[in-house]
């Protein structure tokens, strides 16, 4: 581990493992720390006494919760690394850790992508958008990365990051406004904890006075969503390499291509697995019954499938013709081209069956 550059917040969870005299804990964390969770969990035994459990299955995020497995196991305390709390009662003690980076990465590699796109968010700005158009126009616009037909209002640059970096956000708000830029830090719904933060299923902090983004952080995963999301100019600052550049539009169209030759190939599907997340922070399952709904009202069939985990082994061989995913929205956009048959969100079932219109642009699945 990194001790130097990253706050794990380990003293924090001893004290209360101490004050409580917790004698077993589970330790939950992402993907990108199982790396340094033995070392982690050398640590609080070492320092509280206590016994840890490492819950080593997957995990996604704070929606992917593992309160009752660990509850039936005997753990007095949930210590919850690397993600912060979201609306969703776990059930039992919990600890969310949002583990933090100290580095700061120099804002000058970045300054004229953010010039760039303040340009091209004042050209949005100053047009007139157009609320008529024929079929094939329609589904241009639905291609189009930044074709959104909600107009903006302002053209300021959203300063977003991910939770390592959030800290940040208001000393780099000061050096950008430094630089010339009209900065805010965006504050989203329930389901996020902190202003400027952003997840891969949630994007709520968006509004028309923004016109383009600044993302602090690594990898592509939040970026993708983000664009999808908003379809607004995105530059990057990596904390970590100090690297700046930009989400490429045209990555993203190929993106929202593969979505339309997937709503184009269940136009004529006749029955569908809909599928419901199990876990805490992804079960919606009064969507997915409209979808069922929706889709009787058209005379197709749907049934529902609920699963803690999603993946090709365990749906592909169910005898229908598509499947609607209202479990996590990454899941359809991320891994579609793992699975033998089409993997749809509600959204573009709904465009598929004439439902919702193509002309509004793409609508991102997102969960409130």
């Amino acid at each position: 581990m990194d001790l130097e550059r990253h706050d794990f917040q380990l003293d924090d969870l001893v004290s209360r493992i101490r004050s409580n005299d917790h004698r077993l804990v589970a330790l939950q964390v992402p993907e990108g720390l199982k790396m340094q969770a033995l070392e982690m969990m050398d640590k609080i035994e070492d320092d509280s006494g206590a016994k840890v459990v490492l819950a080593a299955d997957p995990c996604y995020g704070a929606c992917d919760l593992v309160h009752d497995k660990m509850m039936a196991m005997g753990v007095e305390l949930v210590a919850h690394m690397g993600h912060s709390q979201m609306n969703i009662d776990s059930g039992m003690p919990t600890q969310f850790i949002p583990v933090t980076y100290e580095g700061e990465p120099d804002i000058e590699p970045v300054l004229e992508i953010l010039g760039k796109h303040r340009g091209l968010s004042m050209d949005k700005l100053n047009s007139s958008p157009t609320s008529e158009f024929t079929e094939e126009e329609a589904q241009e616009k639905f291609l189009d990365a930044v074709g959104r037909i909600s107009s903006l209002t302002d053209n300021k640059l959203g300063l977003v990051g991910s939770i390592q970096h959030l800290h940040l956000l208001e000393k780099y708000k000061e050096m950008l406004q430094n630089a010339g830029f009209d900065v805010t830090i965006p504050t989203g719904g329930d389901r996020l904890t902190f202003p400027g933060q952003v997840l891969g299923c949630n994007y709520s902090g968006d509004d028309s006075t923004i016109g383009h983004y600044l993302f602090l952080g690594s990898g592509d995963f939040h970026p993708i969503g983000l664009v999808l999301h908003t379809g607004k100019p995105l530059a990057l600052l990596d904390p970590y390499t100090g690297e700046a550049s930009e989400m490429s539009f045209t990555r993203i169209e190929r993106i929202l291509r593969q979505r339309f030759g997937l709503i184009m190939a269940i136009g004529e599907a006749n029955t569908f697995g809909i599928l419901i997340g199990e876990k805490p922070g992804q079960m919606r399952r009064n969507l997915a019954i409209r979808m069922k709904r929706i889709l009787e009202k058209h005379g197709k069939k749907g049934y529902l499938l609920a699963l803690d985990h999603v993946s090709p082994d365990l749906i592909d061989f169910y005898p229908v013709d598509a499947f609607v995913n209202t479990a996590c929205p990454r899941i359809a956009i991320d891994d579609s081209v793992r699975y033998e048959k089409p993997l749809v969100t509600p959204y573009e079932l709904e465009v598929a069956l004439g439902e919702k219109e193509w002309e509004s642009g793409y609508q991102f699945d997102e969960i409130p």
